[in-house]
């Protein structure tokens, strides 16, 4: 799980020249905001070459909405989409001026009528024929895409060992300051957020047991989508000393059954808030309806005892608020008596 129609040529060529006659940045650069800047990035196996930074960037999901707005770079953004949870307090005012093409995954229409330079998102599978477009189509129009590296992982190894999602994710960051000619900006959010690591990682000599969890990012009907080997919680557990229960699984959110979840007997659950995006069963209530209300699972120990961690769902996908959950998921192991 991850998280139609294709785009008009002769709208997207007008969007392209449009943006190449302009030659401010709205002041988000970390130099001179006409500056012109070649650089090229290899994003997902795709070299994407800019002339000069983006000045119209679409993003298809919250995600890479928010690295966007860490980088500062609310004015060089022509729409966002694809909302699953409340704005981080910090970035709500960035996003207030960054208008909302659709609270839900944008079309190929959509994109087009924002006439954008750039698009990028979190997932592979936002760039299909249904939805925006290929990155094939989009590349052929003119307009390159970006997808995080986190979502390309074995096309991203350090001597042929592969990155962690956080190196990955760290590694977006590096890429689009270098796209957007904004790389002091993106040391900096790299700087900060090893440090969030490795408070967190500080926790693992003092957690009692290794204990096991359960991550539950969706549930449709009643079928939950939980963390698998190569989902970012999977490392978020690790760091911290905890075991993801599903790490077994060499996929990102298998779809699985609760018999399946109430067989690793985890020792905590950890519930993703998806409120914003609306479908029955996003909810962190309604993800624990649905647990209490499964025969099986109510008999979990974890369940029972009320072993719960509420994280906004953002926050466990490949983001900038990805390192957000480690202190959250801390405190709650503290809460629930896995910390000494």
């Amino acid at each position: 799980m991850r998280h139609p129609a294709r785009l008009g040529i002769a709208a997207l060529a007008l969007s392209l020249t449009a943006v190449g006659c302009s030659s401010g940045d709205g002041g988000t650069s970390d130099g001179p905001a006409s500056a012109a800047r070649a650089t090229t990035v290899t994003s997902c196996g795709k070299k994407l070459s800019f002339e000069k930074p983006p000045q119209r960037a679409v993003a298809l999901d919250q995600s890479s909405t928010e690295v966007l707005l860490a980088l500062g770079l609310e004015k060089r953004m022509a729409g966002t989409s694809n909302l699953k949870t409340k704005i981080a307090p910090e970035y709500r005012a960035a996003y207030d001026k960054v208008d909302v093409l659709s609270p839900k995954i944008l079309t190929g229409e959509q994109l087009r009528a924002a006439t954008p330079d750039f698009t990028l998102g979190g997932f592979t599978d936002y760039f299909t024929k249904d939805r925006v477009g290929t990155r094939e189509e989009l590349a052929e129009l003119g307009l390159p895409s970006f997808v995080s590296a986190v979502d390309c992982p074995k096309r991203n190894t350090a001597r042929g060992k592969a990155k962690s999602p956080f190196e990955l994710l760290f590694q977006d960051y590096t890429d689009l300051g270098r796209i957007f000619g904004v790389e002091e900006r993106a040391r900096q959010l790299v700087k900060r957020q090893r440090a969030t690591l490795a408070e967190a990682a500080r926790t693992k000599a003092d957690v009692k047991g290794g204990p096991s969890v359960v991550w539950v990012y969706s549930v449709y009907g009643d079928t939950p989508y939980v963390a698998g080997k190569s989902a970012i919680p999977s490392e978020m557990s690790r760091l911290v000393g905890a075991r993801n229960a599903f790490d077994d699984v060499d996929e990102d959110w298998p779809q699985v059954t609760w018999e399946e979840v109430a067989k690793r007997k985890p020792d905590f659950i950890v519930v993703g808030d998806l409120s914003e995006r609306g479908k029955p069963g996003d909810s962190a209530a309604d993800k624990l309806k649905a647990i209490r209300a499964n025969p099986v699972m109510a008999k979990l120990p974890a369940v029972e005892e009320k072993r719960f961690v509420e994280i906004p769902g953002t926050e466990m996908d490949p983001s900038v608020r990805a390192s957000n959950a480690l202190p959250r998921l801390v405190a709650g192991m503290k809460d629930l008596g896995y910390v000494r």
